[in-house]
């Protein structure tokens, strides 16, 4: 089958499900303008589920391949995102990550996004980070500066929240559905630009965690409300660490526990329906003493779902060139991720899809509660996905 041809069922497809399920949720289809619908089943029109039924149904279509795709947030150049259609399609990627820094006008984004999606299996989850400050991927003359967070703390929430809300409305047009922000860490004031990851580049929100939690609220409301969806990072916090893990496998925080007031702004945001959060890849040794965030079930599972009732989508860190990381190989990272209680691995290396979606499927295949933790991984990112309005499910 020529690629044209295939394109043109996928679209064919698409319709067809769309109209299926909507006739079970009772939701209209999206305009023409927003991104392809998703493979979903064939719902009966004989019955109006839930959304967690429909979405329940949706992942039980999918094949195994299909779910560990969903899992997978796989980095682009923002410059020349289509580079990546191949491993969408053969991996059936869930979610794609623009990386870099760019001017581009927002008419040629939107363009190479739509491409993106017109190979994916379910529409995709289209991420960069549009933080503010020194960390913002799209500027130029369609996309203003925005202030850092730090910043934007000091201000009025007015302020704040107008500034998230312009940001993610501008993302929104061009088909971006989730970004990779707010900072949820606070940095201690005698901390300040010694912590390499966060405090140096101002990224923070302030070194009171009361406050920065009020901050956090309006930046979830604020974004989500226009179309985007947010992600709570770095958890259980970067903010104390003295070194970055990006660049060094020494980022510890010897200081947090179960019961850190740091945690409050992750609370804060958790509260107010952040789509997702993302987990450091520091050390906390009072909460493990035995792996990073990343890999550690009373982390992950434990702390952030138990105990904080976070029922999201939960995000690695970058899993890809970071290097607190990378003595794994990228299948064992994506594993040990998901294992420990994660749903989206994420590498900004396109070089990663291959082996980390075999990685999940292979350990799926041989272990029956490995497969059922990928089933629910999988279910989460299309829970997003309808929070997105990307899927219309009830």
């Amino acid at each position: 089958m020529t690629a044209t041809a295939s394109t043109a069922r996928r679209r064919l497809w698409w319709v067809l499900a769309a109209v299926a399920l909507t006739a079970a949720c009772g939701d209209p289809p999206p305009p023409p303008a927003a991104v392809p619908t998703p493979v979903v089943p064939d719902i009966s029109p004989s019955a109006t589920p839930s959304p967690a039924d429909c979405v329940e149904t949706a992942v039980s279509r999918l094949s195994l391949e299909q779910k560990a795709g969903q899992l997978l947030m796989i980095g682009t150049p923002v410059d020349e995102p289509r580079g990546l259609t191949g491993e969408i399609e053969r991996h059936h990627l869930g979610g794609v990550f623009l990386a870099g820094r760019s001017t581009r006008e927002a008419s040629a984004l939107r363009a190479d996004i739509r491409a993106l999606q017109a190979e994916a299996t379910t529409p995709l989850l289209v991420a960069l980070d549009q933080e503010g400050g020194s960390v913002q991927t799209l500027k130029g003359k369609d996309f203003p500066l925005i202030p850092s967070a730090e910043r934007l703390g000091r201000g009025s929430q007015t302020k704040l929240r107008d500034e998230v809300r312009g940001s993610a409305t501008r993302l929104a047009a061009i088909g971006v559905t989730i970004n990779l922000a707010p900072v949820a860490d606070t940095v201690p004031t005698e901390v300040g630009e010694d912590n390499p990851p966060i405090g140096n580049f101002h990224r923070q929100y302030g070194s009171d965690p009361a406050a920065v939690a009020v901050d956090i609220e309006q930046a979830v409301a604020a974004s989500q409300d226009s179309g985007v969806l947010t992600v709570l990072k770095h958890f259980p916090g970067l903010g104390r660490t003295r070194a970055n893990t990006d660049t060094s496998t020494e980022a510890v925080d010897t200081t947090a526990t179960v019961d850190d007031p740091y945690l409050k702004p992750f609370a804060a945001g958790i509260k107010a329906g952040s789509a997702s959060v993302m987990i450091s890849s520091a050390s906390y040794p009072k909460l493990d003493d035995k792996t990073i965030a990343t890999f550690s079930q009373p982390i992950i599972t434990g702390l952030l779902r138990e105990k904080m009732g976070f029922d999201g989508v939960v995000m690695s860190d970058d899993l890809g060139a970071a290097k607190a990381a990378a003595a794994i190989p990228p299948g064992d990272r994506a594993v040990r991720f998901v294992a420990a209680g994660g749903d989206v691995a994420l590498s900004i290396r396109p070089e990663d899809a291959e082996p980390m979606s075999e990685a999940l499927v292979a350990r799926a295949r041989k272990d029956p509660a490995f497969a059922d933790r990928v089933t629910d991984a999988a279910e989460h990112v299309l829970r997003a996905k309808v929070k997105a309005k990307q899927i219309p499910c009830g």
